[in-house]
């Protein structure tokens, strides 16, 4: 599908705004998914997003049909779904929060950008702090809360059940659980509502000769909450977790799927939180978030909720928008 229909609504058109490694994953990621036939890339260097809509058109062959191209702000009418990767990236010994006042002022000049250019599908930040940046989009964009989003705790929800399943020695796709709260140092492993297939977590462990639940519910949520400064140190950024917690988000968009994930979204007095954007289960589909979910969290765990939602809003509160 060529520039001559951009003015149309396209459910298979999406537009990623930065071409740094994070975006450029996220694009090769949709790219072999198929969910979409046309995908524009915009980066403040045009040239590096020329090279990397021509590097991923390469592998188009071997996939589905896709037009990926290299644009600029007008591009982005008719695309359903908008994702947001532009900004600093987290540096070693660096938190997300750390990065706020630089990523708000890129944020201030790129959601303007889309909104004034008509857009009214989806919008999808990915850039950190997520949560600070889903909040402040909302009030930029002009768009209804439901349909802006972020990808807050896709990617540690992930890795717990990535560490589960190693710890467990079962298929990670058999694990119900979530990380909630902000994605970052405050986020809370919700073992509560944790499951294998049903079976309450501590039951399952025991089926297969572990017993030492506190210890190892400890040592695997500190092992999550750690894992992008593990992977910074070792290799300088991370990209291909969260360039498939992006395609996954999208799936459940594109088809309509109503797929429950802890994406980041505006709360409205849930668990006493209000005024802020961070991860909880909620019901996605094609106009972003339907329902927020609520899961089982026993008062240790609301509590650490309370504080990291207070965590977030203080950053917002030195923070202009």
């Amino acid at each position: 599908m060529g520039k001559n229909c951009l003015n149309c609504s396209n459910i298979r058109k999406v537009t990623i705004i930065g071409c740094g490694f994070v975006g450029a994953a996220c694009a090769f990621s949709i790219m072999q998914s198929g969910l979409f036939s046309e995908m524009v890339l915009i980066d403040s260097d045009r040239n590096k997003a020329e090279g990397e809509a021509l590097d991923i058109s390469h592998g188009v062959p071997f996939s589905k049909p896709i037009k990926i191209y290299a644009g600029d702000y007008a591009d982005i009418k008719g695309s359903s779904v908008v994702i947001v990767t532009a900004g600093a990236s987290q540096k070693p010994n660096e938190t997300r929060l750390d990065l706020v006042k630089k990523n708000i002022s890129i944020f201030k000049k790129i959601i303007p950008e889309i909104r004034a250019n008509g857009f009214n599908g989806v919008l999808l930040i990915v850039a950190n702090p997520v949560d600070i940046l889903t909040t402040v989009s909302i009030k930029l964009s002009g768009l209804p809360e439901n349909k802006v989003l972020g990808s807050g705790t896709v990617l540690d929800t992930a890795r717990l059940k990535y560490e589960l399943s190693e710890h467990l020695n079962v298929d990670s796709r058999s694990i119900h659980a979530f990380i909630i709260g902000e994605h970052g140092d405050s986020e809370i492993a919700a073992w509560s509502s944790a499951n294998v297939s049903g079976i309450p977590l501590h039951n399952f462990c025991e089926m297969r000769g572990h017993f030492d639940h506190d210890e190892a519910m400890q040592r695997i949520a500190e092992d999550v909450k750690n894992s992008a400064y593990t992977i910074i140190e070792k290799k300088k950024s991370t990209y291909y977790g969260i360039a498939m917690s992006v395609k996954r988000i999208c799936e459940a968009i594109v088809r309509d799927e109503k797929s429950i994930l802890p994406v980041s979204s505006m709360m409205h007095g849930e668990y006493g939180i209000s005024e802020v954007a961070l991860s909880m289960p909620a019901i996605v589909g094609k106009d972003g978030i339907e329902k927020h979910v609520p899961i089982q969290l026993n008062e240790d765990e609301i509590s650490k909720l309370k504080q990291s939602a207070e965590t977030l809003k203080n950053v917002l509160s030195q923070n202009e928008i």
